[in-house]
C-alpha cells in the first residue's frame, strides 16, 4: 500500500496542534490545489494542523495529476474496488499524521472535492474512530447499498454548485437522501450559479461546521 505524502499548513497559533485536518483534492490535481485553503479555515480553528496529501497514483487519463482510483472504467464494481484501496492508503496517512502530532484518534476532519470527496466519504465512515467531521465538496457516494458497513457516525457537510457539468449536483442530493436514511446526521448546500469550484458561501459553511465539530468534541 503506497504511503501518501504532500504540502501540510499550520497551526496558526503558536504550540501544538489541537486538531488535524486532512483536506483531499480531486482527480488530476495534487495537494497543492487545497492547501490553500488551511489559511482561510485557520481563522477558525487557530490550533488546527492541515495537511493534503498528495492521491496515491499518477492520472492515468493525463500527463500530469494524480487520482485516488481510475475513472477510466466506472462500473460500480470497479469504482468500488478503486474507493476501497484509496480508502486503504488514506487511513495510513491519516494514522501516521496523527501520531506524528501526537493527537488522538478522533482528533482529525477530513474534507474532499470531487474525486477526494468521494474519497472521504467512503474512508471516513469506515473509520474505526470516527472523525469529527466529513466535508464533501462537489462528490458523490460510492456504493451507498454497502452504508451498513459504516463503523463511524459523524456530523457529514455536503456542499455542491447547482451549475457543476463535471459532477452533476443530483450526486450530491443522492448522497444526501441516502445518508439521512442511514440515520446519519447531514447537512447540505446547494450554490445556484456554482459550477465544479468551491465559492465564498462554500468556504464560509465549511469553516463553520469545522468550528462547531471541533467545539462540540472540546465541549
Amino acid at each position: 500500500m503506497p504511503e501518501l505524502d504532500g504540502p501540510r499548513w499550520g497551526p496558526r497559533q503558536p504550540g501544538p496542534p489541537r486538531q488535524l485536518v486532512v483536506l483531499c483534492h480531486g482527480v488530476g490535481a495534487d495537494g497543492h490545489d487545497l492547501i490553500d485553503l488551511a489559511p482561510t479555515w485557520a481563522a477558525a480553528l487557530p490550533h488546527a494542523a492541515f495537511a493534503a496529501p498528495d492521491a496515491p497514483e499518477p492520472y492515468d487519463m493525463a500527463p500530469f495529476g494524480r487520482q485516488w482510483f481510475s475513472i477510466a472504467d466506472r462500473t460500480p464494481a470497479r469504482l468500488l474496488a478503486g474507493v476501497t484501496a484509496a480508502a486503504g492508503a488514506l487511513k495510513g496517512f491519516i494514522d501516521a499524521e496523527l501520531a506524528r502530532l501526537a493527537l488522538p484518534a478522533d482528533a482529525c476532519a477530513l474534507m474532499g472535492f470531487s474525486q477526494g470527496a468521494m474519497t472521504v466519504l467512503f474512508a471516513g465512515l469506515r473509520r474505526p474512530v470516527a472523525p469529527r467531521a466529513i466535508l464533501a465538496f462537489s462528490g458523490a457516494l460510492i456504493a451507498p447499498e454497502r452504508l451498513t458497513e459504516a463503523t463511524a457516525r459523524p456530523p457529514i457537510l455536503l456542499v455542491h454548485g447547482e451549475a457543476d457539468e463535471v459532477v452533476p449536483v443530483e450526486r450530491s442530493r443522492l448522497a444526501e437522501r441516502a445518508l439521512r436514511d442511514a440515520g446519519l446526521e447531514v447537512e447540505a448546500l446547494y450554490c445556484p450559479n456554482l459550477g465544479h469550484g468551491i465559492d465564498e458561501a462554500g468556504l464560509s459553511i465549511g469553516a463553520l461546521f469545522l468550528q462547531r465539530a471541533f467545539a462540540d468534541a472540546a465541549g
